[in-house]
């Protein structure tokens, strides 16, 4: 199978999802569209959210924030777990810096600069899960075992609670 580059580059050194990577030309951008596309329910996305981090003295650092994509990421929530005052959403020229990926097609894991990795529980209640595979045409499935042993990230509680218990 021919996959994009930024595809490739992410599979280069996790070449046990290879062959599971799914390549959807109509994209995959937005959790609907991947669930759309899989075949999925739409909480078994995982949504790569790269945000800023801005401490008490200012100081910003990129993260990565894996919310389902049946819920939205609290900021907030993030902000605190991450020791920070607050945060706010990357800028697309930041994602790509930071993570090496564009927007929409951001991997959980792989990224080109080290960066924190937070992960929501809410995540746990699919496995597998499907995330972006480097590009927003490109994702595969992998486990939550896997998920967390490539990512390393900090398991925090950082959605909205969904009080109706319906997809959004």
């Amino acid at each position: 199978m021919d996959l994009p580059e930024a595809s490739q580059r992410l599979m280069t050194d996790h070449q046990e999802f290879t062959e599971h990577v799914k390549v959807f030309p109509e994209g995959t951008k937005t959790a609907e569209d991947a669930a759309a596309a899989i075949g999925c329910t739409v909480a078994a996305i995982v949504k790569s959210l790269v945000f800023v981090v801005i401490d008490e003295s200012g100081r910003e650092e990129p993260v990565v924030a894996l919310v389902p994509g049946d819920l939205r990421l609290d900021t907030d929530a993030l902000a605190a777990s991450a020791g920070a005052k607050e945060s706010r959403r990357a800028s697309l020229d930041e994602v790509r810096t930071a993570t090496g990926y564009a927007a929409g097609g951001t991997p959980p894991f792989g990224h080109v600069t080290p960066l924190r990795v937070f992960a929501d529980p809410a995540l746990r209640r699919h496995d597998p899960v499907w995330a972006a595979a480097g590009t927003p045409t490109t994702v595969f499935p992998i486990s939550i075992e896997d998920l967390d042993r490539l990512a390393q990230p900090m398991w925090a509680e950082i959605v909205i609670p969904n009080r109706s218990g319906a997809e959004i």
